[in-house]
């Protein structure tokens, strides 16, 4: 089933063969996969895509091989020897009516990503990119990262005998995703700049020694990521909310999503696509600035609390205001500040995610304050890492440590006297 799908520039509108090993056009594009949809339609089905959910087959069981006719449409016995899930995918999606109350809206969900393998959803993407890595037949693999990215790509690599490189700016990565890329096995490599300087400096690597590049202009890591989409719907029995809301670093993520709700309508598979807001740390806005002044992006040194999403050059912003433009989408941005009171909302309600995932919360709660989100609104947002992604920025917000930023929602341990009396007289 490869024949009839194709790499496509997103620049100049250039194809190659799907499995061509490029991550970027001549002219400089990146690139999209463009799918058989006649091909897909023999297999996918709503009815179909439920029964694999049921399956205990490994493949149809995988949030993300469950939907392979729209993400890697190889031959099945192919894709069954170069395939290495790791349970990734089947996140769960909270009701949450307590947060829906704090923003303003009638009903919230939120669809944990942190709730993936290695505690995030890069392993949706990273799942595939490995197993194209295998088709390919290459050995090693590397990335650059602001931590997420490199603890997946570890990991997966492991998992699939492969030699992986992380390319990470030093001291700007949280410690808990530096230990994972180290705990994997992946020579990391810390780079005295920020990660666009390592993004930059991976791809000339990757493209010098052929090294397989794992970050998102690979554009194998949007197809897994697109799942995402696919599984959201089916968690809602296929029922298209009003808004997907979500975090914006290098914009792989939300290209993603819109790329798979553009590809389900197409398949007439859904009747109409939901709107997509992209929520920025104000310190990291460009796709913001670029969204808001209709003019091509322009690059900023990014600085925000919010690691995950600290990136000011992101790849995919060509991709991403293609696919704003196509849902009526919007950008927003907010303050670290309102990142960090948003996460107190969301861990308090015993949820917890990273604070970039808890941007998502923080521009809900602007976007429907602005009235662009209307109460009414069935809305769906993405939380992208796991509580314990970075704990050291819990700590500090809860004790009142972070210079410049106010703790409303502040949760302080407090130090009693070991004794009966001191420890009633605490509890409130």
């Amino acid at each position: 089933m490869t024949s009839g799908w194709q790499l496509v520039c997103v620049q100049c509108g250039t194809s190659w063969p799907a499995l061509s090993l490029r991550y970027r056009c001549d002219c400089g594009g990146t690139l999209d996969v463009q799918h058989d949809f006649a091909k897909a339609r023999e297999h996918l089905t709503l009815d179909a895509l439920d029964q694999r959910r049921a399956s205990s087959d490994f493949l149809d069981r995988s949030g993300v091989w469950r939907f392979r006719e729209l993400i890697l449409p190889l031959e099945d016995p192919t894709l069954r020897q170069v395939a290495v899930p790791r349970g990734e995918g089947n996140t769960h999606l909270y009701e949450c009516p307590g947060l829906a109350r704090e923003v303003g809206l009638q009903q919230l969900f939120l669809k944990h990503e942190g709730e993936n393998p290695t505690a995030s959803f890069k392993d949706r993407g990273m799942a595939v990119g490995i197993a194209v890595a295998r088709h390919l037949g290459l050995e090693r693999v590397a990335c650059a990262s602001t931590g997420n990215t490199s603890a997946s790509m570890a990991s997966y690599a492991a998992l699939a005998g492969l030699k992986a490189y992380v390319f990470v700016p030093k001291g700007k990565i949280a410690a808990g995703k530096l230990s994972q890329a180290i705990a994997y096995g992946a020579q990391t490599l810390q780079i005295q700049g920020d990660f666009d300087e390592a993004m930059t400096l991976v791809e000339e690597v990757c493209n010098q020694v052929g090294i397989y590049l794992l970050n998102s202009v690979n554009p194998f890591r949007i197809e897994g990521q697109k799942a995402i989409a696919f599984e959201l719907l089916q968690d809602l029995q296929w029922r298209v909310p009003d808004w997907v809301v979500l975090p914006g670093g290098n914009l792989g993520n939300n290209t993603a999503i819109a790329k798979g709700f553009i590809e389900l309508m197409a398949l007439g598979l859904i009747d109409r696509l939901p709107r997509i807001a992209v929520v920025q740390a104000s310190g990291a806005n460009p796709l913001h600035t670029a969204f808001h002044s209709r003019k091509e992006l322009v690059p900023i040194r990014a600085e925000t609390i919010a690691s995950a999403i600290k990136i000011g050059n992101p790849v995919s912003w060509r991709k991403s205001l293609r696919g704003l433009h196509a849902t009526q989408g919007t950008v927003t941005e907010v303050t670290d500040a309102e990142i960090l009171d948003a996460k107190a909302l969301v861990d308090a309600a015993g949820i917890g995610a990273e604070p970039a995932s808890c941007a998502t919360v923080a521009g809900l709660r602007r976007l429907v304050r602005e009235a662009i989100i209307h109460p009414k609104d069935l809305v769906c947002g993405v939380l992208t890492g796991h509580v314990l992604k970075d704990t050291g920025v819990i700590v500090d917000y809860h004790q009142g440590q972070l210079k410049g930023i106010p703790t409303g929602k502040a949760n302080p341990p407090q130090v009693v006297e070991s004794s009966l009396e001191a420890l009633l007289a605490k509890l409130n």
